[in-house]
């Protein structure tokens, strides 16, 4: 029985006493529950015949206010991998910081290109570990060995390949314009006319989306960032003009005059005296 009790001890696995104690302490206390700060932004991204295709727009919140009108979302991964971020603007820099960085280390040391897949897998691996807490949703888009590949990763650890994909608070509208242009080999100019479309979409109907509309074309011969693509002029109120109605059309009840007496007001000033 002596060895039954020390494999117990040494069982590996997960172990989510710590979560149940967490859960416990949330439900006792409520200044313990995790707060969440609403973020908002569109990123689009579709692959063509010849490669990817990455859009964002260019507007950060914080909260209910404009902190940057023209920041970028579309990161650098590898000279042959780009990736558009949604979420936390400081968790999706320092997370594809910290990829590009372990990314270059293995091309050092293989001397080979990095691949698509393997980025994809190191995000998923790091993001699980935070269970969401780490606002970074990631669509990622590269041309390695296997062609173009275009991959979705969300805040909790999933990874989706998709022909193409939509995220952030505007993401609803910009799917709505990719699946009605969207088709199988698309040339590379339907392409960027499909994303910045589609982002278009998002700025103008999504609230915490706005500004310009960044692009980033991916191919295997080179990358182009095309920033600041397409300005989005925000919708001007017309000034109404001054109406002049003629006198006399306004009715009216009754007509009450108040008279005032006329008071004269003089103010004696002292003359200057002049020596």
């Amino acid at each position: 029985m002596e060895y039954l009790n020390a494999l117990k001890e040494q069982q590996g696995g997960f172990n989510f006493d710590l979560c149940l104690r967490n859960k416990h302490l949330t439900n006792s206390s409520g200044d313990l529950k995790h707060t969440f700060t609403k973020t908002g932004t569109t990123i689009v991204g579709a692959v063509f015949k010849d490669g990817v295709v990455l859009g964002a727009d260019t507007r950060a919140t914080a909260g209910s206010l404009v902190a940057d009108k023209n920041c970028e979302k579309i990161h650098y991964l590898a000279p042959n991998m780009y990736c558009s971020g949604a979420g936390t603007a400081a968790d999706n820099q320092w997370v594809t910081l910290k990829m590009a960085s372990q990314l270059e280390l293995q091309r050092l040391n293989s001397g080979r290109e990095s691949r698509v897949i393997q980025a994809a897998q190191k995000l998923c691996n790091d993001l699980y570990r935070y269970q969401g807490h780490v606002g970074a949703y990631l669509i990622i888009g590269g041309f390695d060995a296997k062609g173009p590949q275009l991959v979705e990763v969300t805040a909790s650890g999933c990874m989706f390949h998709k022909p193409y994909a939509s995220l952030g608070s505007g993401s609803i509208y910009a799917m709505s314009v990719i699946e009605n242009m969207y088709k199988d080999d698309m040339t590379e100019e339907e392409a960027k006319d499909m994303v910045c479309k589609s982002i278009e979409a998002g700025i103008l109907h999504d609230l915490m989306s706005g500004s310009n509309v960044d692009l980033c074309i991916i191919k295997k011969e080179n990358v182009e960032f095309l920033r600041n693509y397409k300005v989005i002029h925000s919708q001007k109120q017309c000034q109404p003009y001054a109406y002049q109605f003629p006198k006399g059309n306004t009715p009216f009840v009754r007509q009450v005059k108040i008279e005032f007496e006329k008071t004269d007001i003089t103010n004696e000033v002292d003359k200057m005296q002049i020596e």
